[in-house]
């Protein structure tokens, strides 16, 4: 039997509307400002559900291992910013080395070795990227002297402690998980030496101390990168630490209550945090420092051959030996590999790596602040002159012709006999451009007889004729009173011996 209830319309529509006016009379009295609480919200089943797909806090991911600098923090940190560190130059820290594993994490470690490698960095970006220039500045200034050393006598459990000459800002070692490991470091720099300018009372830069784990990799080398951390320090004269620290502690205390929570508190101990592997092409210093050379060359050693060049009447390429002006200016359309062979072909090999993902018009986008910030005040000018192409106007432009026939392939003009065949003008005089800089007469005479195809042995005396034909020796004095853009005609004389010659400027 089937039961069949029928309703007018009218009838449904009222019974609704009361349901749903019902319905809407206890919101005001149910979440009324007196009775709501985010508490209850969170307690509905909906947000316990999500509360429950989220990894509870005692499996929260720890660090394999931990770095512990035992030395206290400075108390005028902020809250959010990192931890701040004072060291003093010289001293020994102890850092301990602490196996943070759970069991059964990485077993492939048990009973075996691990290496470690200390490093002390820059904190700053741009000294960064600029490091390599650094820290060869900082050795120049102070040569012997490295950066970071390990205090071996005072280190415990730490095994085939080295130090590279080539890394003065690094160590490795060595060490047991299952054995109690603290190494001593000792940094030896301090954060005034890498300041722009040195008047006095400015601050020191930061420098962080960083420590990569590995552990031994498949071809016999410890490679396999298994953790890396590292903290912020700055490194002062003997005792300034101590003093620095007390200072802040005394400005702290000055403060009032509400001023004091927003800094955090000084801890006893520095806990390295976590951090990303310092890069493999870290700095290595030059086995021999650069030096500069200046060197002279006697006049007679100089031959054509060693001189001769196809730029030689260039400003930028006077032809002397082991010059090398910059024959190219850099494209923008420069692909990567094009801009590395341009620094090098352009004596900036040593910002190479600094600049490995530049193209040549991210290259030609920087501005001159820019390059001076980057490479410093010296490179960073050239670099930019480099880029615009903004060459050096010689002191002395002249101009030389041999009184001979020029065969020059390019200017020299023909003409055709009633033969039909070619042959050369002889009323034409073809000068060649010379760029002075040193305003002197060997620098003159060795680029005469460049261009004039002349070995430069056979030439004993150079005179220039005077207005009544008499023969003025050539002197260093004479060529610095020369006129710009002077011209003369070359001719030549055997001497007595007939195998020299006597050049004569007309």
């Amino acid at each position: 039997m089937a039961w069949v209830l029928k309703m007018d319309d009218a009838t449904i529509e009222s019974g609704l509307v009361h349901d749903f006016d019902a319905s809407l009379s206890g919101i005001g009295q149910e979440l009324g400002a007196g009775a709501y609480s985010m508490s209850d919200v969170l307690a509905l089943p909906i947000f316990k559900q999500e509360d429950s797909s989220l990894p509870p806090e005692n499996e929260t991911k720890n660090p394999p291992f931990q770095y512990v600098l035992c030395t206290a923090t400075s108390p005028a940190v902020k809250l959010h910013d990192e931890t701040l560190t004072y060291l003093n130059q010289g001293q020994s820290y102890e850092v301990r080395m602490l196996d943070n594993r759970k069991p059964g994490e990485l077993p492939e470690l048990n009973n075996k070795m691990v290496k470690s490698i200390v490093r002390v960095v820059f904190h700053d970006r741009r000294l960064q990227y600029t490091e390599h220039q650094q820290l060869e500045g900082w050795k120049w200034n102070r040569p012997g002297d490295r950066l970071l050393d390990i205090d071996i006598p005072m280190s415990v459990g730490i095994v085939e402690p080295k130090t590279h000459p080539s890394q003065l800002n690094a160590a490795e070692f060595l060490w047991d998980l299952n054995k109690r490991t603290s190494v001593f470091v000792q940094v030896h720099c301090i954060s005034t030496e890498f300041t722009p300018r040195k008047h006095g009372g400015e601050k020191g830069v930061p420098f962080r101390i960083q420590i990569d784990t590995f552990a031994l990799g498949d071809g016999g080398d410890y490679t396999e990168h298994l953790h890396s951390a590292s903290c912020q320090i700055k490194v002062f004269k003997p005792k300034g630490a101590d003093r620095k620290q007390k200072t802040d502690r005394e400005k702290m205390e000055k403060r009032t209550a509400q001023e004091k929570e927003k800094y955090q508190p000084s801890y006893d101990t520095t806990i390295l945090s976590e951090c990303s592997p310092w890069p493999d092409n870290a700095y290595t210093s030059t086995n021999q420092a650069a030096t500069l050379s200046f060197a002279s060359t006697p006049l007679s050693t100089y031959t054509t051959s060693s001189v001769l060049d196809s730029d030689s009447s260039s400003p930028n390429h006077q032809a002397d030996p082991g010059s090398h002006g910059n024959s190219e200016q850099l494209s923008p359309t420069a692909s990567i590999q094009d801009t590395q062979k341009w620094l090098l072909k352009n004596r900036f090999s040593s910002y190479t790596r600094l600049f490995s993902n530049f193209s040549g018009s991210d290259l030609l986008k920087l501005t001159r602040d820019d390059l001076v910030q980057i490479c410093g005040p010296a490179d960073g000018i050239r670099l930019f002159n480099a880029l615009k192409s903004r060459s050096v106007r010689p002191r002395l432009t002249v101009y030389v012709c041999k009184e001979s026939l020029q065969e020059s392939p390019l200017l020299d003009r023909h003409s055709t006999n009633e033969n039909g065949e070619h042959c050369l003008s002889s009323g034409l005089h073809v000068y060649h451009a010379l760029y002075l800089e040193e305003l002197t007469a060997a620098e003159l005479i060795r680029k005469m007889a460049c261009v004039c195809s002349i070995p430069l042995g056979t030439i004993n005396q150079v005179y220039r004729q005077g207005p009544t034909g008499i023969h003025i020796l050539l002197s260093d004095q004479m060529v610095y009173n020369f006129p710009d853009e002077s011209c003369f005609l070359i001719s030549t004389v055997k001497d007595e011996s007939g195998e020299g010659l006597h050049l004569i400027l007309k």
